[in-house]
């Protein structure tokens, strides 16, 4: 038999998870103009990057085209952003990690972030007690 120890963490609440999709659809609206359209996958892609849960991967310079098509085959949020690297050959990767991965204590950060934007934008949110709820919810 084999047993296989992992530290606990909560799953994310699918109606925080569906309202959080709501507030990044308006925002991309909003923010969209007749001449530019701003996609919920680029909000959603900019708020990942605002919570900054990622790994620095050094890559060899020839294997990097590949390396960014594999992680961001995971997912909408799995982005990649490059840096110089200080090592000859490579490139260092800042890989960060879609929301589908994320702890509780990021989840929250994520979704207050995209409130607050929608705040700035003049968007209509939940009340903060509401939204609250939702994310203490997780894992329920």
């Amino acid at each position: 038999m084999n047993v296989e120890l992992k530290k606990y963490s909560k799953k994310r609440s699918l109606d925080c998870n569906a309202y959080m999709w709501v507030l990044i659809q308006k925002i991309a609206e909003r923010i969209s103009t007749p001449e530019i359209t701003i996609t919920k996958e680029e909000v959603y892609r900019d708020a990942i990057r605002d919570v900054g849960a990622y790994t620095i991967v050094p890559i060899k310079t020839e294997a990097l085209d590949e390396w960014i098509k594999l992680w961001q085959g995971n997912g909408i949020g799995w982005v990649c952003e490059t840096q110089p690297s200080k090592l000859d050959g490579f490139i260092n990767v800042m890989c960060y990690h879609g929301s589908s991965r994320y702890t509780q204590a990021e989840m929250n950060r994520l979704v207050n972030i995209i409130v607050q934007n929608c705040k700035n934008l003049d968007i209509e949110t939940k009340p903060q007690a509401e939204i609250d709820s939702l994310l203490r919810s997780w894992g329920e």
